[in-house]
């Protein structure tokens, strides 16, 4: 990996017609970080991650993603290194597409089989990923036949294929039941404190989310960044108050965070 930040965004707007989903936005992930973006819906969390994606460009600013500046570079040649889980890029994903094949067409940044060519080494890797995210009995099923909580284990999955330098991470817990959450949550713990994974931005509305082990937090409202920095510092009541427009109480325990409106 290189020594340059992982993501640098600087001054950073997008402007759609009169409306501004990002404004004024600094941001800056480095290779041994692990992010949150929490806020409110309309925030701008996703408008945040589709920059970091390569996905979209920026209205004002520059936005320097592993070294290569927006414009300057061919996004198709950027977006291998970046892992990316989100509800679009799910839906693109045929419901009777083998599970397996999901997570190893990846390794063409592709969704689904074509007839592409796959040696040991992919193959190798796509069994070792689905082993660790829980969705190796699921290898031969259609993706549409899994549970919610499967589907998003086989994203991650997927997203790490490449063996990407960013790993992105949008709403990864929505729609999860208690179980499903709580299943995730320790997965991604496991990610976040492996030395050798890649920088990783998970985004949320919940602090519950949070998994262990993450290091920094972005809070958004209105699309414009309230605060940002170490985790302890800016998952507080005051912060998570003026983000969400409502007072609330913030505790953690055992590495877990808790919010709940203030008495």
């Amino acid at each position: 990996m290189s020594s340059d930040p992982v993501v640098e965004i600087q001054g950073v707007d997008v402007v759609r017609g009169q409306t501004h989903l990002l404004r004024g936005v600094d941001w800056t992930v480095e290779a041994d970080q692990r992010w949150v973006v929490l806020g409110p819906n309309g925030a701008g969390k996703t408008t945040l991650l589709q920059l970091a994606a390569a996905q979209l460009h920026p209205t004002r600013g520059v936005v320097t993603l592993l070294g290569e500046t927006l414009g300057a570079v061919d996004v198709f040649e950027l977006r291998p290194r970046i892992g990316l889980t989100s509800a679009a890029l799910a839906q693109r994903i045929e419901p009777g597409e083998r599970t397996g094949d999901v997570v190893l067409s990846a390794g063409y940044a592709v969704v689904g089989r074509w007839r592409e060519r796959y040696d040991v080494h992919d193959l190798t890797r796509a069994a070792m990923l689905m082993q660790q995210w829980g969705v190796t009995p699921m290898a031969h099923r259609p993706f549409g036949t899994l549970s919610e909580g499967e589907r998003k284990r086989v994203q991650i999955a997927r997203a790490l294929m490449p063996d990407p330098e960013l790993l992105l991470l949008d709403e990864p817990g929505a729609g999860l039941d208690l179980g499903g959450r709580e299943d995730l949550v320790s997965r991604l713990t496991d990610l976040a404190r492996y030395a050798y994974a890649p920088a990783q931005v998970l985004v949320t509305h919940h602090v519950e989310e949070i998994p262990p082990g993450y290091t920094h937090a972005l809070l958004l409202r209105g699309g414009e960044v309230v605060t940002a920095g170490p985790l302890e510092q800016v998952v507080t009541q005051e912060a998570l108050s003026e983000t969400f427009g409502l007072a609330l109480r913030v505790q953690r325990a055992d590495g877990r965070w808790t919010a709940r409106r203030a008495a």
